[in-house]
């Protein structure tokens, strides 16, 4: 009864419309889909990922240190990769901490700064990262089933021109970049 009693008590707040010259969400569902698209790719390579026994920030951190060897470097700062993480150094310590004891890093010091350490990927790590390419593989596969390549080769011109602008738009706040070369 006193449920009924307080239903009936309250009124719904009126929706107010939006103010003249705002749109809606509709004029940013790129923003949206960009959001999701990458959310959701996430899950499913979680979701994949799981039975080898890595978790989300594992392997994103083995992904960042295979992309600095792309880049002719042998292995992060665990600083750097805290940066381009955007976590703390705390937080990327403990990642690496069971990145190491897995067997998939190892930390060695910097030959500029004794006290910095750098991350770098072993044989083992390599093996995973493997196995994570080759499901990535097939996961595009799968994600961009019926979409043709030149489909394809737009949207990632698109995309790289919208990284890009936002690189531009961090480093002119001045917050550096948000993440490293590509």
């Amino acid at each position: 009864m006193k449920r009924k009693q307080a239903k009936q008590q309250s009124t719904p707040e009126p929706v107010a419309p939006p103010p003249p010259g705002l749109t809606g969400p509709s004029d940013f569902r790129i923003g949206f889909y960009v959001h999701d698209v990458s959310r959701m790719r996430r899950t499913v390579f979680d979701a994949e990922m799981k039975p080898l026994g890595l978790t989300r920030s594992q392997w994103w951190v083995l992904a960042q240190l295979s992309r600095s060897l792309s880049h002719g470097q042998d292995g992060m700062l665990q600083t750097d990769l805290a940066r381009i993480l955007d976590v703390g150094k705390v937080t990327v310590g403990g990642l690496v901490d069971r990145l190491e004891i897995s067997g998939f890093v190892k930390r060695l010091p910097d030959g500029r700064d004794r006290r910095a350490k750098r991350v770098i990927i072993t044989e083992r790590g390599y093996g995973i990262l493997e196995t994570m390419t080759s499901v990535g593989r097939q996961l595009n596969t799968r994600i961009l089933k019926d979409i043709s390549p030149e489909d394809i080769a737009v949207a990632e011109a698109v995309l790289a021109q919208m990284k890009e602008n936002l690189r531009e738009l961090i480093d002119s706040e001045g917050g550096g970049p948000a993440e490293g070369p590509d």
